[in-house]
């Protein structure tokens, strides 16, 4: 496993900016706002020969107390506890707080290394500020600049050479799980009932999560990675350039799932951006399983599950491959089914299908039922092929591929399904024309 190293500090410090810089990543928020990163967000780093993990933490005193400081302090000492190394960040231009003080202090008690960084010091002109922080009665003081790099490079070479060294793992196939959905439906709490750990910052506080968080579990054996996402709001209801900003890193963690499990809030029903929603999945082309949350909350009889699932077919009418299924991430009901879903959807998502088996599905299709004539002529179809996976994705060649109505394409979409037994996986189909040799 890689050796950890936490970064932590006070908000507004320079955090998420050192993150990104080690990791070569954007994949931290940064923002002139403090308190913008509340969960620990991971990242892998390599400097030299050696390879680490770096968590990224909130600040050590939240801009809003009465909201978020004691899960926000919670998610630092966890991070701290599994650290290998730790990087301490505080700012140059603003000179040492009490809240530094404090800091330093609860560090001072650990037996692991401690790297205590003064940041926004952009070249050597700027050093002089290091006096400000003799106070603090801690050496040696690494000058750096998150934002330029400056002094960057001597700090990792000190932390590489007191981290331990690795020799890295094959690391099997990972199933990736983009965990969708509006405001508050429950995607945290999810991921911390199927990790059995409150590694997430969880809160009845609408938008809580604003980073798309990796974290990778195992089950049966088999690997997964769980993407939390922030909540997708309506766009008129989008204020702000953070939250705009957690919209857009959402909607880019579904183009680096397999799987996105688009969750909804069975208590309210389904809403017009649920759907808005679950359109995003499928816009992208990942597989989806539709997580009706909050289960335990509904009133039901008999009749309800049944009467919830036909109401979502109804209003997803477009997602009807996806699996549905009534969960509670509070109680745990049926949340682990969610893997069974998983592996039986992503064997159909990541499948090739031979060129001869495909044409003689086609031959046969289309001898049941030819498409209607093309200003008088007939539509030929010459042969078919899969181009890539993930999804499936099909190319015919046809003379006239204008010519096909949408009604058509869907009746072929749905034999395709039927015969190669893609009923659970989006598969794109198109219609090109054969070149004249």
């Amino acid at each position: 496993m890689k050796p950890i190293v936490a970064i932590v500090g006070r908000p507004n410090v320079g955090k998420s900016t050192l993150f990104n810089r080690i990791t070569r990543s954007r994949k931290a928020i940064v923002d002139d706002f403090p308190g913008v990163t509340r969960d620990r967000i991971y990242g892998d780093a390599r400097w030299e020969e050696v390879s680490f993990t770096v968590v990224d933490t909130g600040g050590f005193s939240d801009f809003k107390p009465e909201e978020f400081g004691p899960l926000v302090r919670y998610q630092v000492m966890q991070a701290i506890e599994e650290a290998d190394a730790i990087l301490m960040l505080m700012d140059g231009r603003q000179g040492p707080t009490p809240v530094d003080t404090d800091l330093v202090d609860s560090l001072r008690r650990l037996s692991k290394p401690v790297f205590y960084c003064v940041n926004k010091i952009d070249g050597p002109r700027h050093e002089s500020a290091l006096a400000d922080f003799s106070v603090l009665g801690i050496e040696p003081l690494y000058p750096v600049s998150a934002e330029h790099g400056y002094g960057v490079g001597d700090l990792m070479d000190a932390l590489s050479a007191v981290l331990p060294r690795t020799t890295p793992e094959a690391a099997p196939g990972r199933i990736k799980l983009a965990i969708i959905g509006r405001p508050n439906v429950g995607k945290s709490s999810l991921i911390n009932r199927l990790l059995g750990d409150e590694r997430l910052v969880v809160s009845e506080i609408p938008g809580t999560t604003r980073d798309a968080i990796d974290t990778v579990c195992r089950v049966d054996n088999r690997q997964y990675v769980l993407i939390d996402t922030a909540g997708i709001r309506r766009k008129g209801r989008v204020k702000g350039k953070l939250e705009k900003f957690s919209v857009i890193k959402a909607l880019k963690s579904l183009n680096r799932c397999d799987i996105a499990l688009v969750m909804m809030d069975a208590a309210e029903g389904v809403t017009d951006q649920d759907v808005r929603i679950a359109g995003y999945a499928l816009e992208r082309g990942r597989a989806c399983i539709i997580l009706l949350n909050k289960w335990d909350l509904v009133e039901k009889d008999s009749a309800s599950a049944k009467q919830y699932v036909d109401t979502v077919r109804d209003r997803l009418k477009f997602l009807g491959f996806a699996p549905v299924l009534t969960i509670s991430a509070l109680t745990g009901q049926r949340a682990f089914k969610i893997f069974d879903w998983v592996e039986t959807v992503y064997e159909q998502y990541t499948t090739r299908i031979s060129t001869g088996r495909l044409n003689r599905v086609f031959e046969t299709l289309i001898n049941q039922h030819e498409p209607h004539m093309y200003r008088g002529r007939r539509i030929k179809f010459y042969y078919a092929t899969q181009v890539y996976a993930s999804p499936p994705a099909f190319v015919c060649f046809v003379n006239y591929p204008q010519g096909i109505h949408f009604s058509y394409k869907r009746y072929v979409v749905n034999q395709l399904r039927e015969a190669l037994g893609l009923n659970r996986t989006p598969i794109r189909l198109i219609f090109r024309k054969r070149e004249k040799r």
